[in-house]
Parts: C-alpha cells; sequence; structure tokens
C-alpha cells in the first residue's frame, strides 16, 4: 500500500471518523478538504464545489417534497387513509398489518422520505394494532420497515438523488418504481400475514354497510394527491420538480380549505421548522458528498476501486452479487444520499462495462437502500418507530427480520427480472 498516494489518504480520512461515530456530514466533508489542503489541489475549489452540488434544479425538489409530506401529514390525510384501509381489511388475519404495509406503500407515493413515513403513520397505527391485540415491537416494526418503501414508491427523494449523480431521466426512474415498489409491499404483505396467522392477530372491527364508502369519501383528496402528482408528470404537464412545487400547494389547498386542519400560524410555523430541519440534514450530506465524491474522482479512488472489482472477476453474476453485498453492509452504516454519492462514481464505469440498464441499476440500487434504512447499526426508520413507540430498537429488531427477510427475497426478484423495472418507462416512451 502506497501511503504517498492522496487516493489512500482520501479513503483512510473518511473510513475512520466514521469509526469513532464522527456525523457522516462531518467525515465526507473532512476527508475532502484534508487532502485538497495537504496535497495542493486549490482550496477555491471547495466552495465551488459546494455550491455546484446542490445548485441543480432536479434537487429543488427534495424540499418541496419534504414540505409536501409534512403538510399533507398536518393536513389529517394519513388519518383518513388508514381509516379507509382498516374498514377494507375488515377482521381478516393479519389485518392491520396489512393494511399498515397498504397505508406505507400509498403514503410513499406522498412523502418520498422512510423516516417521514414512520413519523406520520407510527403516531397513529402503532398504538391502534396494539390495541388490537398486536404485539407492541411487532407493530413498530412493521410500521418502521415498510415505510422503508417510500424511497422505491415514487417520487422518491432517492430517485431524484440517483437521477442527479447518475444523469438519469427522473421520470424514467419513477415510473420504474411502480411495479418493484409493488412486488416488495406484496413481499411484505405476505410476511407480516404468516406472522399473525401464527400468532393469531386479526383485524379490526368489521366494516359495517356503507362505512367503507363514507371512508373512502372523507380520503378521496387524500387518495387523489399522488394521481395528480404522477399524473401530471407521466402527462408531460410539468418536471418532477414542479410536481414537488405543485404537491405542496394542493396539500395547502386540502388542509385549509377542505379539511381545515392547518388553520393557524402555528402549524404554518411547525411546517415550516419541520420543512426548513429535513432539509438542511439532506443537503449538508449532498454538499459533503459531493465535495467528496470530486475529490475521490481527481485523485483516481474512483478509478481504482472499479478496477479493484472488475479485477476479482468478468461475470457479471459474481460482480452484481458483491455489489450487493456492498450495498446492503454500506446501508447498515451509511444514509442512503452518502451512498449514492460515494458509490455510484464508482459503479457507473462497471455498469457501462457490462452494459447494465441504469434504470433498473437504480431501482436495485434503491430497494437496497431501502433494507438498509432498517437494518442496524444505523437503521434511521428503526430508531424513529422506537422513539415514537416507547421502546429500544432492540425491542423492535427481532420482529423486524421476517420483514427484512421479504424485502430481500422481493429483491432478488427484481433482480433477476430487469423487466418488471424497465416495462413502464419503455411503455411511457420516457427511457
Amino acid at each position: 500500500m502506497d501511503f504517498s498516494d492522496p487516493a489512500i489518504w482520501t479513503l483512510i480520512l473518511f473510513v475512520v471518523p466514521l469509526l469513532v461515530k464522527v456525523p457522516i456530514a462531518m467525515a465526507l466533508g473532512g476527508a475532502a478538504v484534508a487532502v485538497v489542503h495537504f496535497w495542493d489541489m486549490g482550496l477555491p475549489m471547495i466552495s465551488y464545489n459546494f455550491f455546484a452540488g446542490i445548485a441543480k434544479f432536479p434537487l429543488l425538489a427534495i424540499p418541496f417534497f419534504i414540505m409536501a409530506g409534512v403538510i399533507m401529514e398536518k393536513a389529517g390525510i394519513a388519518e383518513r387513509i388508514i381509516d379507509l384501509m382498516k374498514k377494507m381489511v375488515g377482521n381478516m388475519t393479519g389485518g392491520l398489518a396489512i393494511a399498515t404495509v397498504a397505508v406505507a406503500t400509498f403514503w410513499g407515493a406522498v412523502s418520498g422520505s422512510g423516516p417521514a413515513t414512520v413519523a406520520a403513520l407510527g403516531l397513529i397505527l402503532i398504538p391502534g394494532m396494539a390495541v388490537a391485540g398486536y404485539d407492541k415491537p411487532f407493530a413498530a416494526a412493521t410500521v418502521s420497515v415498510a415505510s422503508g418503501l417510500a424511497i422505491v414508491i415514487p417520487p422518491s427523494i432517492a430517485f431524484i438523488v440517483y437521477g442527479g449523480v447518475a444523469n438519469v431521466s427522473i421520470p424514467a426512474l419513477f415510473a420504474a418504481g411502480f411495479i418493484p415498489g409493488a412486488i416488495v409491499a406484496l413481499f411484505m404483505m405476505g410476511a407480516v400475514y404468516l406472522v399473525s396467522k401464527k400468532k393469531g392477530y386479526g383485524g379490526g372491527e368489521p366494516a359495517k354497510p356503507g362505512e367503507t364508502f363514507t371512508a373512502f369519501k372523507r380520503s378521496f383528496w387524500g387518495i387523489l394527491a399522488p394521481v395528480i402528482i404522477l399524473g401530471g408528470i407521466y402527462g408531460g404537464i410539468f418536471t418532477p420538480t414542479e410536481a414537488a412545487a405543485v404537491a405542496v400547494f394542493y396539500g395547502l389547498f386540502v388542509g385549509v380549505f377542505v379539511y381545515r386542519k392547518i388553520n393557524s400560524l402555528k402549524v404554518l410555523y411547525e411546517i415550516l421548522s419541520s420543512t426548513v430541519v429535513a432539509t438542511s440534514v439532506v443537503m449538508i450530506v449532498v454538499t459533503c458528498a459531493g465535495l467528496f465524491s470530486w475529490v475521490g474522482a481527481t485523485v483516481g479512488l474512483i478509478e481504482k476501486a472499479a478496477g479493484v472489482l472488475l479485477g476479482i472477476s468478468q461475470s457479471q453474476w459474481v460482480i452484481l452479487f458483491m455489489i450487493n453485498i456492498i450495498l446492503l453492509f454500506a446501508g447498515m452504516v451509511l444514509d442512503a444520499i452518502s451512498i449514492y454519492y460515494v458509490f455510484l462514481p464508482i459503479l457507473l464505469p462497471i455498469m457501462a462495462h457490462f452494459g447494465w440498464d441504469p434504470i433498473w441499476f437504480g431501482v436495485m440500487m434503491t430497494i437496497n437502500l431501502a433494507v438498509g434504512q432498517v437494518t442496524p447499526p444505523v437503521a434511521v426508520n428503526l430508531y424513529v418507530g422506537a422513539n415514537i413507540s416507547g421502546l429500544t430498537i432492540e425491542d423492535i429488531s427481532r420482529p423486524a427480520i421476517p420483514l427484512i427477510l421479504a424485502a430481500l427475497l422481493a429483491l432478488i426478484v427484481v433482480i433477476l427480472f430487469p423487466q418488471l423495472s424497465t416495462w413502464m418507462p419503455n411503455m411511457l416512451g420516457l427511457n
């Protein structure tokens, strides 16, 4: 190992701080700045790359989608959607658990963020499942793991970041996420059904005649949200970034004039403050990760890492297996955005070498990262679920295992059948 090589030090200065629990953004940014300084790569380039990393039109969708998710949660849309799903499943075996996965899948089309989905749904669903006789750790695990679907079901913040880094059409990625997202949801529904059947968990009270239709009418404006957002994108009416802004105004309209839950300056302040905090966390990671990626490319770290992988085997299946293992382990310690910026530049030459479809690869990678959100030690979704339920991360980790295994099985299906990801973008003429 050549310790005079800046590529080696770029890696060391990133990994060592991570091991002592330095925040990911600081580890990425600190390593990049140190290498730029000691190898005299031009300190003025830091400020340029820092701002260039976020001065991209597609990334403007991130704060808008974050705000839209907060608005729709404050507007009471989540509560009405949950009530509709409960009425639809009635008292069937595992009904509430299946409804939880279904609601999390739907909410992914509103929020675009896993932790935000846990926060929006967990406050209602976890106590509701506990009252209905479900084990509370199982309830918290179901909400937490199913909410990971939020980064697979469009619109997805993860797809926006992937599209920006890999220079891939974001509308095509959104279209590609539908079928794989539904497959992951179905596998998770199967898992919670089997667990519920074994433990004797049921649903709620059977819906009385007309109650389901009443619940549908109450939730109609919420159901319409993803139809407007995604219909506008695929209909060519507006771009994903413009769609995010439309989602904000639609949520405000529903919250102020229809459901009238957003009825004071205090609520508006809570919406804005939550949005600013969440956006700041995402954007500081984006800027530092972008700077690290630029330094890694400049010093040759990316080419060397790609060369190491390709030097192990020329079989695309061996390399694909290794990439998935690396991504799963990376998801245990890094957040999704950092993984895109750190690993994608390394993986893009490998994708080109084997001729892999970048749309399919993006869906596969995103499902990997969805699993990472619920895999300790980072497991951001589990931490949010534990905080909401008053349990520990250890309490909900064990009941999360069947759902994680179901997601991994769905991932295998998506890997083996790329057409599941590419069919809809091709049909819509987006790929």
